[in-house]
């Protein structure tokens, strides 16, 4: 059989490689503690769990609009506008099986082959993917520690930018760093897209996972709501990542695009999950309240262990729920110069699971600190406490 070139270019996410090896390491027995997906181990909301039911009682489980159902859609729109000072309406949003969906087809909608488009790297690995599998030119950009947190390297971002860039991915409140960009990092970053006449993909899966202060958008920025597709995901806030659900909202052009590849696509979005979806945007907002102060206290459980390791730097992040340890000084005193080594050594030691900084990207040649990630949302305040700490004495050891 003889397969398709393109698929060549297709790369995959190694995070769920990470999971299935230490699946295999505790079925032998072994206790894991597992760091190494962003998922939830919480319950949905009662509202989203009951709206969906009723909804299926109710007969809705047949085809529906491409686009999504008028109601949640209406919804939707009235939710963001509320919380991104951006007007928008229901024909700027269209429904979608997840968050993911929307990086593929802003792609399809608005990049041609050979164009470039600039991505975090570090980041999150389906960015690189669908931008070459669909004969794009990725071009990464990066962040610089400092003794703050991470930054944005946008004389970095500038110098790569060339008259073939096209289109820029921006995922702020970051996966795997858990870097959330200040007011000033944006500004800087729309005076480019204005300049170079550049089109944004806004990455807002972690929009409303943060412990303190509120979250702005990119798309307050002048002019860029008109520039800018909005990644929106219903699987982090309301602990839905199964359920599939998501949308892109933007620019109605670009919005209309993306509801003909639909149609292409999944015909429709999933009819009985978008009520369950739109009950947990209008009903009581005490359960999600309640995981977001249940993520905060294994944020801190999870930050206090690590930044208290001989050789380890660790940032206290206000979103998202990673973490993003510099492990190089304990990588050269075990000698295991080799993510993967560090790594399986580490989980045939302590039992901990985490993913590395290759799992987000193809590192670059010169980069010379050693990052892994850890994300909290799928272990408990125990766990966390337990397995850090052999992690702990594994490495000072």
């Amino acid at each position: 059989m003889r397969i398709a070139n393109r698929i060549s270019r297709l790369g995959t996410e190694t995070a769920f490689a990470v999971s299935a090896e230490a699946a295999a390491f505790a079925a032998q027995g072994n206790t894991v503690f597992p760091f190494h997906l962003g998922d939830l181990n919480m319950p949905t909301p009662s509202t989203v769990v009951d709206g969906s039911f009723k909804a299926i009682k109710d007969g809705k489980t047949g085809y529906n609009p491409s686009a999504g159902i008028p109601e949640i859609r209406e919804a939707l729109a009235a939710n963001v506008t509320a919380t991104h000072g951006v007007t928008y309406g229901w024909e700027n949003v269209v429904m979608q099986p997840g968050g993911k969906p929307t990086i593929g087809k802003f792609l399809m909608a608005l990049m041609n082959p050979g164009d470039e488009v600039l991505y975090p790297n570090p980041g999150f690995p389906i960015y690189e993917s669908q931008i070459e599998f669909q004969g794009g030119v990725a071009v990464p950009y990066s962040y610089i520690e400092g003794p703050e947190g991470f930054t944005l390297d946008i004389e970095g971002i500038e110098a790569s930018i060339t008259d073939k860039t096209r289109l820029l991915i921006f995922n702020d409140l970051q996966n795997p760093m858990g870097v959330e960009s200040p007011q000033g990092e944006h500004e800087r970053l729309a005076a480019l897209v204005r300049k170079h006449d550049l089109y944004v993909l806004a990455d807002e899966a972690y929009f409303d996972m943060r412990y303190s202060g509120a979250t702005r958008s990119f798309v307050e920025q002048p002019d860029m709501a008109e520039r800018t597709v909005i990644l929106y995901t219903f699987s982090k806030k309301f602990a839905m990542t199964g359920w599939r659900l998501g949308a892109s909202i933007g620019p109605k052009e670009v919005v209309d695009v993306i509801a003909k590849i639909n149609v292409n696509d999944e015909s429709c979005p999933n009819h009985f999950i978008q009520y369950g979806a739109l009950a947990g945007l209008e009903g009581d907002q005490s359960e999600v309240h309640a995981m977001i102060d249940t993520l905060k206290i294994r944020r801190d459980a999870a930050t206090t262990i690590l930044s208290s390791i001989d050789g380890v730097t660790c940032f206290l992040p206000e979103s998202t729920f990673y973490l993003w340890p510099n492990v190089t000084e304990v990588m050269g005193r075990k000698g295991l110069n080799d993510y993967e080594d560090f790594r399986r050594s580490a989980l045939h030691a302590t039992g901990v699971s985490f993913c590395s900084r290759i799992h987000f990207g193809r590192p670059s040649p010169d980069e010379k600190s050693r990052y892994i990630r850890f994300a909290y949302s799928g272990i408990d305040t125990a766990q966390i406490e337990e397995g850090l700490t052999l992690f702990k004495d594994w490495c000072e050891a």
